[in-house]
């Protein structure tokens, strides 16, 4: 064999052994995803199962709040059911604006504020926003680490060969979060 065909056989083994790097990267940031979400998915079940407990405390103190809770309450599931990221997103969303009419609510009874259960209930609560937080972030993180690779040449090639495609980030569209809210302080009169 002549040495071209050598450098042929060469070139050939470099890019085939380039390809699996790539596969098996792509495949391991793929589970990373996956692994994300599935974290974002867990918190959220947490955060369903405590909205019970949270909507029975404030209900045996405000009675005539019967929409707000009945509201969390038939809303409490829906991003742990949802079967996109996008469609998760948009409940989980929902659940917190939700979440924070029914603190809102508690604020106006001053003996729910002062309840033992309910502080607790509410403490549990904000460690696992705390914790959701950083579920939404790692997922985040992996997409992001994802999606370059899978963008950058020449692993594009290779990316689109295998059938890996870009993940959906995990964001709210709300508009309202887009844009600084307005500050004005009254100038004191001269």
């Amino acid at each position: 064999m002549s040495i071209i065909g050598w450098v042929v056989i060469g070139l050939l083994v470099l890019i085939l052994i380039y390809a699996i790097a790539v596969y098996n990267g792509l495949v391991r940031l793929r589970a990373l995803v996956r692994e994300g979400f599935s974290g974002i998915t867990v918190q959220l079940r947490r955060r369903a199962d405590l909205v019970p407990n949270l909507v029975e405390t404030v209900q045996g103190y405000a009675t005539h709040e019967r929409s707000t809770l009945d509201e969390v309450i038939a809303h409490r599931s829906d991003a742990v059911t949802a079967k996109s990221v996008e469609a998760t997103a948009q409940a989980d969303n929902m659940m917190s604006a939700m979440l924070g009419r029914l603190i809102a609510v508690a604020e106006a009874y001053p003996d729910l504020k002062a309840d033992a259960n309910f502080r607790e209930l509410q403490d549990e609560l904000s460690v696992l926003e705390g914790e959701l937080q950083s579920a939404r972030r790692y997922y985040n993180a992996t997409v992001r680490d994802l999606n370059t690779k899978v963008q950058s040449f020449p692993d594009t090639v290779f990316a689109r060969a295998f059938g890996f495609s870009e993940e959906p980030f995990y964001q709210d569209d709300d508009p309202a979060l887009a844009s600084a809210p307005k500050v004005s302080f009254a100038r004191p009169a001269a």
